[in-house]
């Protein structure tokens, strides 16, 4: 900040973006907001500016799940596949750079497996992971990807005419829906053929 004052900017605010990380695997520890408050305080002392952040993710990232029912378990060569309803559509980050999503049964039963987790969209990338060690799961079960609040619905899209997930606050034994499915019925109610093309 002295630096690019000294060379004749003005700055009276600085972003310092959204700073704190979340915990993607179970176990993982990362700093607190107080400890990161406190080592902004020692970096930004006498900056004379305000001071501002932007914390999404640490806000909503493991405030919000993805829900979805085991398809199918498929025996592959060495690994099984776990098809499930979900799909690189409605949690894209697995596709685009395979981050990692924990995936654990709903009503887990004790027991494990290894397996590659896969949605049902006929698309090389829809993984959500691979060789994974899991909750054991058989179709019908539910399970769930933590650390999709931040992500979910913000990066969700209609790939191949799938509607849209609804989104659910729950609050203990309470809930609410507080964004409907969007069906494609829906999406492709919003598009139009040229006249020139109609007849």
């Amino acid at each position: 900040m002295a630096q690019l004052r000294g060379e004749g900017l003005c700055f009276t605010h600085m972003d310092l973006g959204g700073g704190l990380g979340v915990p993607y695997k179970a176990g993982e520890k990362l700093p607190d907001p107080a400890a990161y408050a406190a080592m902004v305080a020692e970096v930004t002392n006498g900056w004379d500016a305000t001071i501002m952040f932007e914390p999404g993710r640490v806000i909503a990232g493991n405030a919000g799940v993805l829900i979805t029912r085991v398809v199918r378990v498929k025996q592959g060569g060495q690994t099984p596949f776990v098809v499930v309803d979900a799909a690189m559509n409605d949690l894209a980050r697995p596709a685009l750079y395979d981050s990692w999503h924990d995936f654990l049964a709903v009503s887990p039963s004790g027991a494990k497996m290894r397996a590659n987790i896969v949605g049902p969209i006929c698309e090389s990338s829809d993984t959500f992971a691979m060789g994974r060690e899991i909750d054991a799961v058989v179709a019908g079960d539910l399970a769930v990807f933590r650390t999709a609040g931040a992500y979910g619905a913000t990066m969700a899209n209609t790939y191949n005419s799938r509607a849209l997930v609804p989104e659910v606050m729950v609050d203990g034994a309470r809930y609410a829906i507080v964004a409907n499915r969007i069906e494609p019925a829906t999406i492709l109610a919003a598009e139009q053929v040229p006249e020139w093309l109609a007849d």
